[in-house]
Formats: structure tokens, sequence, C-alpha cells
């Protein structure tokens, strides 16, 4: 099996390198090898390489940038996989996988998002990706593409929250002062081994259509800044984790707007993969230790 891998260097395409299935031949793009921002490059790739799949990885995921870069957010994250969608199309073979974000959804269900709830983005980035969503299922259909959407992915390497976090927790604990995280916005960390053992399990079993992946169980981004200070102390990553003190969405105001409930039923797409996903805390830990 081809796979052609957007944003190889990304904290999704590391994983997905590092956890590559025997018997996959993986063409590996980084943003020099295959820039998403240019529809073309996008469908002229499809051309020349021909895969089995397209997993694309990459994304324009500054949720708060993207709200003053519109029109770059929508050709790499709408844009981008519509022209895969239309290269294969046009090939006659080949599928997409696709991933996507819980910041399709506005936040106001108040229960678990499944598969095929309305979408209602808040923000440029949330839109963007709604509509490669819809792009791609509707010129593939499930036959041939899988849109996976998954929620606060982080890992050991990249931009993301952990890591972030694990840098303010060293400065404030130093300075002797607390870290206010957001409290009221609920979801699930979802680690991004997990969701790189899940994208290889879509394309070994050839699933299709809107499916949902992420780690199990429940949190706020407060919870989640609670539990990387109390685990990387214990792992002695640091010597003192910070207090965190929580706040409101209105006490620390962003230029998106962001859902205050995301967190996603993925139970039929487990079951479809064959997979039982672990808790967060435990996805943590295991980033975490790798990082030691």
């Amino acid at each position: 099996m081809k796979v052609l891998l957007t944003g190889a260097a990304g904290q999704l395409g590391q994983a997905l390198i590092a956890a590559k299935p025997a018997g996959i031949t993986l063409i590996a793009c980084r943003r020099a090898e295959l820039d998403l921002a240019n529809p073309q490059a996008c469908h002229d790739a499809v051309q020349a390489h021909q895969p089995s799949w397209v997993l694309n990885a990459g994304a324009y995921t500054a949720v708060d940038m993207a709200e003053s870069e519109p029109e770059l957010a929508e050709a790499v994250n709408a844009s981008a996989p519509q022209a895969f969608a239309e290269a294969l199309l046009k090939q006659g073979h080949g599928r997409l996988l696709q991933i996507s974000t819980d910041f399709v959804f506005s936040g106001m269900q108040g229960h678990p998002y499944g598969p095929l709830d309305s979408v209602a983005p808040l923000g440029v980035y949330g839109a963007s990706k709604a509509r490669a969503e819809k792009s791609v299922l509707g010129l593939l259909g499930p036959e041939r593409a899988c849109v996976l959407r998954t929620s606060w992915l982080y890992g050991p390497v990249g931009k993301n929250f952990c890591l972030t976090m694990l840098k303010l927790h060293a400065i404030k604990a130093a300075a002797g002062e607390a870290l206010n995280v957001v409290a009221d916005q609920v979801g699930c960390p979802t680690h991004t081994a997990g969701l790189a053992a899940a994208c290889w399990q879509v394309l070994a079993k050839d699933i299709g259509g809107m499916q949902q992946w992420s780690d199990a169980g429940v949190a706020s981004w407060y919870d989640f800044a609670v539990a990387i200070g109390e685990e990387a102390q214990a792992l002695g990553i640091l010597a003192t984790a910070a207090k965190v003190n929580p706040i409101s969405t209105a006490e620390y105001p962003t230029p998106a707007k962001r859902p205050a409930y995301s967190l996603m039923d993925c139970s039929a797409s487990r079951k479809l993969l064959e997979l039982e996903p672990i808790h967060w805390r435990q996805g943590l830990k295991r980033v975490l230790a790798s990082i030691v």
C-alpha cells in the first residue's frame, strides 16, 4: 500500500511515521515538499505519486491566528483537502483520510457529539475544517473518504497545550506564582500515538464515512493543566509544579471563540476500528514518560 502523508513534520505526522505498519510505502511530505496552501501542488502530488491513500495530517491549527489569517486557514484546511479529493476522483482510484476536529461543533449541545450531529463552528479554524469535511465526503463519498475527528491533540513534539504548560509550570513555580487556566471549556485530551494507531487502523480496515477518535474520559483545560503538573513532578520532569487557579472563559478572552463543551461520542468508531482507548490521564503519562 502506498500512502501519501501530509504534515510529516507536525506532531501527528511524526507519530504516524513512528508507528508505520510493515508493508506501507510511505511518501512523507513536509511543508517544503508539499505546500498545503497551494491546491495545485496538492493535485499534482496525487497525480505524481498515485497513492492508495492520502493521509492528510497537515493543517493550519493556530486557532486564534486564523481569525486574522482566514484566507490562509481556508487554503490549508479546506482547499487542500478538496484538491486531494478532486485529484483522487480524477485518477479513478485511491482513498482519502482527512483529519478533523471537535471545533466544528458549537459546544451548545451539553452531551457528547455523535458523528452525524450538526456542525456549527464558532471560529475561522473550525469553519475551515467543517468545509473540508463536507467537500471530501461530498466528492468521494464514504466508499473512498474517511473523516476522522479528534480533540485537544498533544504529544511529545511540536506546539501543544501540554508542552506549553510544562514550560509555564516551571516558570511560575520558580517565581512563586500561580497559573490561571480556563475551567469552563470541557472536552478530552488526546495523545498523538493513540490517534496515529486509529489512523493506521482506518487504512488497514478500509473504513470510510464520518468517524471520531479521542482518548477516554473528560476534562477541562484546568483539569489538564493540573494533571500535567502532577504527572511531570512525579516523573521528575518538574522539581515543583505551579499552583493552578481555575478561571472562566470571560476572564481569558481570545480572538477565537471556542466551544464550551466539545466532548465526542466515539463509541461507534471504536467498535469499527476494533481499538480500545485509554483514559486521557494514562495517555498523558505515556507522553511525559517519552520526554523524560
